[in-house]
């Protein structure tokens, strides 16, 4: 969470395009013109939940309080690109090796703060890269109150720790399809097909959390789609992967579910199914899942 209060001496952090102060009505002043942005990630540690933290220049504003690296927006960034961008200038984040998962938005009368969380989905050390940073590394959640935090980092923090996990909507194609009257049974494939391309530009722009009764603001979920009888073809697309089901549909829902929380087994993966079928949700949801409705997710 950077808002820095001043520039270093030999000016080598250099201003961009949307740096300067905010004069907020809410009586504060706030760094970044267009908002600001900063990334939360994580990783499963030994010990539990781990995150990268910053441990900030003592020149910026808060100087020597850890928090996240971040700062403010671009003209046209969106909080995702703008935080994980500043990750990757302040603290060597390798964009290709994490997973967005949710945001968080700070929101103030003529600015806001998004929090962008996302799980480490490779191995990588975070390292200094600008002067905006004395130090970088993995922290053990556990031992995170032991440092000196942020204040807007330490207020956020309570409500960050439930949003450390990753969320995967599984999607009953047949059930989603078939829940509107839109002419589908004269082409399945075709509606599946629409279907599976409209929830991968949902997965770009993230769910609702409220709609999801999940905290936060939005959530960015991995995508699983079940596709069944004339269906059966329909490829994956980015974003959105394909379970084809050679017998029972709703078998091969509860299979899915089944298949994703046993391959996690960490308690750091929430199941959304998308169907309005209650016996199959009454299965998911006895594995654990939730149920959404297929108004959520159909295009």
């Amino acid at each position: 969470m950077t808002a820095s209060a001043s520039r270093p001496p030999d000016a080598r952090v250099h201003r961009q395009p949307g740096d300067g102060w905010v004069e907020c009505s809410c009586g504060r002043r706030h760094w970044g013109l267009n908002g600001a942005a900063g990334l939360l990630l994580w990783r499963a540690g030994p010990a539990g939940p781990q995150l990268v933290l910053q441990h900030r220049a003592l020149w910026s504003h808060h100087g020597g309080t850890w928090g996240l690296p971040g700062g403010a927006l671009s003209d046209g960034e969106t909080p995702v690109d703008g935080a994980v961008r500043e990750a990757r200038e302040e603290a060597g984040v390798v964009p290709a090796r994490l997973q967005v998962t949710a945001a968080r938005a700070l929101v103030h009368p003529d600015w806001a703060y998004t929090t962008v969380l996302a799980q480490a989905t490779a191995p990588f050390e975070p390292a200094v890269t600008d002067p905006e940073s004395l130090e970088v590394r993995w922290v053990d959640l556990a031992s995170i109150e032991g440092f000196d935090l942020l204040p807007a980092f330490r207020d956020a923090l309570p409500e960050l720790r439930t949003m450390l996990r990753r969320l995967v909507l599984v999607v009953d194609a047949a059930n989603v399809v078939g829940s509107r009257p839109d002419g589908w049974w004269a082409d399945r494939a075709g509606a599946t097909v629409r279907l599976r391309d409209h929830l991968a530009a949902l997965a770009r722009a993230g769910l609702d959390a409220a709609a999801l009764d999940l905290p936060g603001q939005r959530w960015y979920p991995e995508v699983v789609i079940v596709t069944e009888g004339a269906a059966s073809d329909v490829g994956p697309t980015d974003g959105v992967r394909v379970v084809t089901a050679h017998g029972s549909g709703d078998d091969a829902v509860v299979q899915a579910v089944a298949a994703v929380l046993g391959a996690t087994g960490d308690g750091a993966t929430d199941v959304a199914v998308a169907t309005a079928d209650r016996e199959l949700a009454a299965r998911v949801g006895a594995l654990g899942a939730r149920t959404l409705g297929p108004r959520l997710v159909r295009h």
